[in-house]
């Protein structure tokens, strides 16, 4: 039985290893960030071992001048090879998006190779461009990609 539950400094090895090997579809984090940022983790835990098999993470986007339109990015969402197509992402990201709706964002944000899997979580793509604050704050220091718009990533966003 998997479930999660908010993430603790004892997981932070075990999200980093999780984000490492998804590291194609997922921006690497150092452990540093994940210590810093603990609190917007939550980990699927497998039930018979108490070993994180997934995690997912989010951040605040706010938009200059209009706080109220402040859109909240799920970020890192990575689940153990062997233990993806189980429903194991889907819990993750769901769960995140419950426990930030009272902060009453305007939108949920992800920057995915998944198209598939968030269409079926409600979120549609958009054009880069809709995104600028995302592509300034996270995307203009990304080491993998020359430019937010060479990246092969799709913006996709679920309006609340």
């Amino acid at each position: 039985m998997i479930t999660v539950r908010s993430a603790t400094f004892k997981d932070t090895k075990a999200i980093y290893n999780l984000i490492k090997d998804n590291s194609e579809e997922l921006i690497p984090r150092p452990i540093s960030h994940i210590t810093q940022n603990i609190d917007r983790f939550l980990v699927a835990q497998n039930g018979a071992t108490g070993e994180p098999v997934g995690a997912v993470a989010y951040d605040f986007l706010p938009e200059i001048g209009d706080p109220q339109r402040t859109s909240i990015e799920i970020q890192s969402v990575c689940v153990k090879a062997g233990m993806r197509g189980c429903g194991i992402g889907k819990m993750l990201v769901e769960a995140q998006m419950a426990r930030l709706l009272p902060l009453e964002p305007h939108q949920f944000v992800v920057l995915t190779f998944a198209v598939g899997f968030f269409e079926k979580l409600g979120f549609t793509t958009v054009p880069k461009t809709a995104l600028m604050h995302k592509l300034y704050i996270g995307c203009i220091n990304c080491v993998k990609h020359e430019s937010p718009f060479t990246c092969p990533e799709q913006a996709m966003v679920r309006k609340v």
